[in-house]
């Protein structure tokens, strides 16, 4: 019983951590490349929005060449915590946060073309620093497109496979979700443990998005 939830906590646990960092991350890019105009800023827009387009193996690819032995960042972590990143549960959630933070960032910046900025500018002239008209006025008026953003983003997690694969491995107990266990369940003909893995993920998803609509 117990190695039939793993692979669900697992999946839980990378989703909600790649939700966290995506969610202060694609906020705070967003508002930026609303709010800010500058040189570049069409380029390191689509550098942003690329891996919606990018197979999920290119992507596993490059997060190895930048996080593996021989990476420039997996060197950095090296030195820093004396291991490796790769084929770890950290693994599993940045392969997540790279795929799900386009779909957040995206829907907060739609989001924010629909806020009047005549009502920022008048908490401006009022006296309020950049901090309070986001948190007072900003936020609340985009906080669907933050709630869709949510969802959408804990969803591409949740799912992800190919990345999360190539990156993290698919090690039980370890970096096994539920995606890399059905696969493996169905590649082994075990399909009543495949079928099972299955409705979890789909009851997870339905008591998500009925509790988003809820609160919508």
């Amino acid at each position: 019983m117990e190695a039939f939830f793993q692979p669900i906590k697992l999946s839980l646990i990378v989703s909600s951590l790649a939700l966290i960092i995506v969610f202060f991350l694609g906020i705070s890019a967003a508002w930026l490349m609303a709010r800010r105009k500058f040189k570049g800023k069409v380029l390191i827009e689509t550098i942003l929005l690329l891996p919606i387009v990018l197979p999920p193996t290119v992507i596993g690819f490059i997060l190895i060449m930048l996080f593996g032995q021989n990476g420039i960042l997996g060197k950095l972590t090296n030195f820093l915590f004396n291991q490796s990143l790769m084929f770890t549960i950290w693994a599993a959630v940045i392969a997540a946060v790279v795929v799900a933070f386009p779909l957040m960032y995206q829907s907060v910046k739609t989001g924010l073309t629909f806020v009047d900025r005549h009502i920022e500018d008048a908490a401006r002239v009022d006296g309020s620093n950049e901090w309070n008209v986001f948190r007072y006025i900003t936020f609340p008026l985009i906080q669907k497109s933050i709630l869709s953003g949510v969802v959408l983003s804990f969803a591409r997690a949740l799912g992800e496979f190919g990345a999360t694969l190539m990156f993290a491995g698919n090690i039980p107990g370890r970096t096994q979700t539920v995606p890399m266990a059905i696969y493996v369940a169905f590649e082994s003909n075990r399909m009543t443990l495949a079928w099972a893995w299955v409705l979890s993920i789909i009851v997870v998803s339905f008591v998500m998005l009925i509790f988003i609509r809820k609160s919508a």
